[in-house]
């Protein structure tokens, strides 16, 4: 099975790791939160000049920690979409250069490819068809999995995303950046039953609901409001209950659409990735819902949540093993739909930056 060293700078965490087909040996993660938080979010030039100062580094301690040497690496990777542009830049030009030097194949691979492949890298004997929830900062979406390289988008948020939702009622809450761990936390201390927060619907032009998209904008303006009624009864903020109720009304409404759309598509196992897939609130509810049904889910662990390379490298291992390499003229992209990821591997397409 190919063994490839892949590198991940999508956003803000510098990653490197090495894999060997769904085996992690080395993940090397240098994480930028400390950098943005005096500006409670990522700041796009500030992540690339900081990917540019730690990738090198990153790169040899992976090949160390491995304890591999070129001759043993049969590709370079690098997510190429989607992401902050000048984040995505660093990363690919470096798996470029990394690739020609070493004359090793290079292949560009999808971001959110890469938090599905995140499944395999726990479960190595998980096989498609399966349902992925994706959950993190920039996306909250259903995605049936068919094969690799095969995807049908099912479901997806019409606005906020639940991770940017949790960043935006830590803020509204003065609890800093960023949101979700701090929220996940004061919720074991808070009643989630406390304040009766609506769940996000999306309506159809012909009537009714959408059954698989979600809206977080209306809950975010549900805390605020909630928020400034008992500031103006000069009460003392319950901050653990708001988030307690958030975080309960966030987790209940991802399980019930997550839920109907497996059993809709019949489908049997259900794989979680993204950040907020670390989040103790999503997983009790979505764990118990899929008990009831007799569904598998599977959530990978903690440092697989958030953005690495290993699950970048995993995905990367697939597409080489199916045959699939991507030109060296392939650009980055601030947007790309899942559904087209195998236009990454055209080797007669031409990206322009």
């Amino acid at each position: 099975m190919p063994c490839i060293l892949a590198i991940e700078t999508s956003c803000d965490e510098t990653a490197v790791a090495i894999v060997n087909d769904r085996n992690c040996l080395s993940s090397i993660v240098s994480s930028q939160i400390a950098i943005h938080r005096q500006y409670g979010g990522v700041v796009p030039e500030v992540a690339s000049r900081s990917h540019l100062e730690t990738l090198n580094e990153a790169i040899a301690l992976a090949l160390a920690q491995a304890q591999l040497d070129w001759g043993e690496i049969d590709g370079v990777a690098a997510t190429c979409a989607p992401g902050l542009v000048g984040s995505l830049l660093v990363g690919l030009t470096a798996a470029k250069t990394l690739a020609v030097v070493h004359h090793k194949p290079f292949l560009g691979i999808h971001h959110l490819e890469g938090h599905i492949y995140s499944a395999y890298l726990s479960e190595p004997e998980l096989e498609p068809p399966f349902l992925s929830l994706l959950v993190s900062g920039g996306h909250t979406s259903l995605i049936y999995v068919k094969n690799c390289g095969k995807y049908e988008m099912i479901g997806a948020t019409r606005d906020d995303a639940a991770g940017e939702a949790f960043d935006k009622v830590a803020r509204l809450l003065g609890l800093g950046y960023p949101g979700g761990p701090i929220i996940d936390k004061l919720s074991q201390q808070g009643n989630p039953r406390a304040f009766k927060l609506p769940e996000g619907k999306v309506s159809i032009p012909s009537g009714g609901y959408h059954p698989y998209d979600s809206s977080f904008s209306g809950l975010k303006t549900a805390v605020l409001r909630l928020v400034q009624q008992l500031e103006q009864d000069g009460s003392e903020l319950p901050i653990n209950d708001i988030a307690a109720s958030f975080q309960e009304t966030v987790a209940r409404s991802l399980t019930k659409r997550v839920i109907s759309c497996t059993l809709d598509y019949g489908l049997d196992k259900i794989a979680v990735g993204g950040g907020v897939a670390a989040n103790s609130g999503l997983r009790k509810h979505l764990m118990a819902a899929a008990e009831s049904h007799n569904l598998r889910v599977l959530f990978p662990p903690i440092k697989l949540c958030t953005d690495n390379a290993a699950m970048i490298g995993c995905a990367a291992a697939d597409h080489l093993q199916q045959g699939h390499t991507s030109p060296l003229t392939l650009g980055v992209h601030s947007r790309l739909p899942i559904t087209e990821v195998m236009e990454l591997y055209r080797d007669n397409r031409i990206d322009i930056c």
